[in-house]
């Protein structure tokens, strides 16, 4: 079940959401949507209290809740109570809000907007840009950006063409792509950046991101060629990809006298917040 966690927000408060593949469905966290509709301090207890009243109702249609784990202010991840948009359509129906009414529709807006994207990439594309926009990337690199994961699509096309696996194998090529050419693997990559859950190509430069791409549409090219028939040829050819950015990286860092391997990342650069974006990248 691949799942893609992520803050919305309404009225400008935080929603943990987290978009399951499988079920094509929205969850989102209960406690935080409690804290909205009633301004509670102790959100926590109220839907404890709220749950067990539900459940001697015999309301299980909503107390029947999955938990997910989804981030926390400390950082770390913790199992949730989470619920679909149907699920909090019945749930607000038991909270004595102003705010009901319209939260319902902004869950129903939110909940349709990524089966729309689903169905029209380019609502997807457009979305993107708005998202990245609003976080303070420039135009330029949001073009690089999106390029990026236009090249990262098409090297998955071609790895999945081959029988590869999602997920391990993928993340192995990539280790050996990014080891290749920035001298890291994506984890040690993502701590050279002091990044966490972060993805690595949000956090990268323009440069960083102008390298990946070479790095992967050589590793994909290079495949379309060679027809690889085993893991261990496609790993050569992953390497060989990437060491075709490592050469334009070191005659680049040759002309400009320093490392274009970078420890800035987005929120050093004063780029800050968090978004749903509607592409899916493995990276490690």
């Amino acid at each position: 079940m691949a799942q893609k966690s992520t803050i919305k927000l309404f009225e400008q408060k935080q929603v943990r959401s987290v978009w399951d593949d499988t079920t094509e469905e929205w969850y989102f966290s209960i406690v935080d949507i409690i804290a909205i509709l009633t301004d509670s301090q102790d959100p926590r207890n109220y839907w404890k209290v709220l749950k067990n009243r539900l459940k001697k109702e015999g309301n299980q249609s909503v107390t029947n809740c999955n938990q997910l784990k989804l981030p926390s202010s400390d950082g770390k991840f913790y199992k949730t109570d989470v619920a679909t948009a149907e699920q909090l359509f019945r749930l607000i129906q038991s909270i004595p809000s102003p705010k009901a009414e319209p939260f319902k529709l902004w869950i129903a807006q939110k909940a349709a907007e990524r089966l729309n994207q689903m169905q029209d990439p380019e609502r997807s594309i457009e979305q993107a840009m708005l998202d990245y926009k609003r976080l303070g990337y420039s135009d330029n690199w949001i073009n690089q950006r999106l390029k990026s994961i236009e090249i990262r699509k098409e090297l998955t096309d071609e790895w999945k063409r081959h029988g590869l696996e999602e997920g391990a194998e993928f993340a192995i090529l990539t280790d050996i792509i990014y080891k290749a050419w920035a001298g890291k693997t994506a984890k040690e990559y993502k701590q050279f950046k002091g990044l966490k859950k972060e993805n690595l190509r949000d956090n990268m430069t323009n440069r960083e991101l102008v390298l990946n791409m070479l790095a992967e549409v050589s590793t994909k090219d290079i495949s379309e060629e060679e027809n690889p028939s085993t893991f261990e040829k496609h790993a050569q050819v992953a390497r060989r990809g990437g060491n075709v950015a490592k050469t334009a990286r070191k005659q680049l860092e040759k002309e400009l006298g320093h490392s274009v391997i970078s420890p800035d990342n987005a929120k050093s650069l004063g780029i800050a917040g968090n978004m749903e974006l509607p592409f899916n990248e493995e990276e490690s």
